[in-house]
C-alpha cells in the first residue's frame, strides 16, 4: 500500500516538472499529453493504494487490476465522499482524453492548446486547464493519503 502511495507521489513530481519546467519552455501538445498520462498514473496508483488499504482492513476481498473497475468500485464504496466519486469520473474522462485524437493550436506559444473530442464534447486543454487538473489531482492525493494514514496528514 505504501509503495502505491510512493509511486503516485513520484508521478505527481514528474507531472510537476513537466508543467513548471518542460511546458514552460517547450509549449507543445506532446508535453500536455505526457502530463495527462502522469496524472492518470498518479490517480491509478492512489486508487490502488486505497483499495489495498481496504483489502488489508478486510472491507473488500479483491482489488481489481483494470483501471475502470477500480474507479467504479471506488464510486460504489464511497458514494458520499467529497472527492472520490467525482474523481473516479474525472479519472475515466482523463483516460478518454488520453486516447482521443487531438489537434494542436498555438504550439510554442503561451496559449498552446490541445483540442480533443470526448463523448461528443469538444475540449480545449491549455496550460491553465492542465495546471488546474494537476492541482486537483494533488488535492485528491492528499485526501486519500489522509484517509489511509491519518497521522501523516
Amino acid at each position: 500500500m505504501d509503495d502505491y502511495l510512493d509511486e503516485a507521489n513520484e508521478e505527481l513530481k514528474r507531472a510537476d516538472h513537466l508543467i513548471f519546467v518542460s511546458l514552460k519552455y517547450t509549449r507543445t501538445c506532446d508535453v500536455i499529453k505526457h502530463i495527462i498520462e502522469r496524472l492518470i498514473n498518479a490517480i491509478d496508483f492512489t486508487f490502488t493504494a486505497l483499495l489495498e488499504h481496504l483489502k488489508e482492513s478486510k472491507k473488500i476481498d479483491e482489488v481489481p487490476t483494470a483501471p475502470i473497475p477500480k474507479a467504479n468500485l471506488i464510486k460504489k464504496l464511497f458514494p458520499k465522499d467529497e472527492f472520490l466519486p467525482e474523481f473516479a469520473d474525472f479519472f475515466i474522462r482523463l483516460r478518454k482524453i488520453s486516447k482521443a485524437d487531438f489537434s494542436r493550436a498555438c504550439e510554442f506559444r503561451r496559449h498552446v492548446t490541445m483540442t480533443v473530442t470526448v463523448d461528443d464534447e469538444i475540449m480545449k486543454i491549455d496550460i491553465d486547464i492542465i495546471t488546474e487538473y494537476f492541482k486537483r489531482t494533488k488535492d485528491f492525493f492528499a485526501h486519500v493519503q489522509g484517509m489511509i494514514k491519518p497521522e501523516a496528514s
